[in-house]
């Protein structure tokens, strides 16, 4: 080839080298998916790892925009911040679907909430094979126990009491006297008192448990479910992000992110949240 053809045969390669390299420039800038998901599974260090097994099974990059109480993500998802929602099914939820915020809720996983109390245990719960026992347990002895104002924990006990077939005396409704939802076991010990909590946040130390323990927990019955929320027809979300909250919707629910579920928790040092398959998708009232 001639110096002369090799001048003219510089500019159509560069030319052709642009062409292939532009679409793969193009590609390497995906949209990301914004989510907000409520405190415990990131504190736990499951969601973080999950998401990044999302991402890779969907493509999608994943980018954590908000992990606090609901009061916090909800506001989030609904001012357009978040196109993807994680929280405890609730009437926070409700309402985001009715407000036409939300589409319509999914199932995705569930968190366990624990029976804690004085390390003495005088109603001898400790041994009990299932929480409706430990309940009677308390009953009979007319041990104390607090009616902690968060819903998710206060729901758990009503339905236990139903379970029991027991009408909680005035000692198994205390008050709960704290500044913040976070020092409810300080109210407990103050009152030498059982109560029923998160077990995330007894075992990360959200909630300080001033010498109160542990003394249940495993029990199904003492799980809350978590919703996937994806934007309904009010939410500012376009339709490229609605696509994009959909298929990671898909996968959270599907069979391989319950299972990424199960490896992710494993891997963060679990039993913190339960795929849906650990309760055969027979799931817990609604609260």
């Amino acid at each position: 080839m001639t110096s002369r053809n090799l001048r003219r045969l510089v500019p159509l390669l560069a030319g052709l080298l642009l062409a292939v390299a532009l679409p793969a420039a193009a590609n390497s800038t995906l949209p990301v998916l914004h989510v907000a998901v409520v405190g415990g599974p990131v504190m736990a260090g499951v969601w973080p790892e999950l998401a990044r097994r999302a991402s890779k099974a969907t493509g999608i990059p994943i980018e954590l925009v908000a992990a606090a109480p609901k009061e916090t993500v909800v506001p989030v998802f609904q001012r357009g911040d978040a196109d993807l929602l994680v929280i405890h099914g609730s009437d926070e939820t409700f309402q985001l679907l009715a407000a036409g915020d939300a589409a319509p809720l999914r199932a995705w996983a569930l968190n366990e909430h624990v029976l804690v109390g004085p390390a003495s245990d005088p109603a001898g719960i400790a041994d009990a094979p299932d929480a409706t026992e430990a309940l009677r347990r308390i009953a009979a002895h007319d041990a104390p126990l607090l009616a902690f104002r968060d819903p998710g924990s206060f729901t758990i006990v009503q339905r236990l009491w139903r379970q029991a077939g027991l009408r909680p005396s005035p000692r198994q409704q205390l008050y709960d006297d704290a500044e913040r939802p976070q020092e409810v076991l300080l109210s407990a010990a103050r009152q030498g008192a059982y109560a029923v909590v998160g077990h995330m946040p007894v075992a990360f130390g959200k909630m300080p448990d001033a010498g109160l323990k542990v003394l249940l927990k495993g029990d199904p019955a003492m799980r809350r479910v978590f919703v996937v929320v994806e934007p309904g027809p009010r939410h500012p979300a376009d339709g490229s992000r609605r696509r994009l909250a959909h298929r990671v919707a898909d996968y959270l629910t599907g069979p391989r992110g319950q299972a990424d579920l199960v490896d992710a928790d494993r891997a963060a040092g679990g039993p913190w949240i339960f795929p849906l398959s650990a309760t055969g998708r027979r799931l817990p009232a609604a609260e």
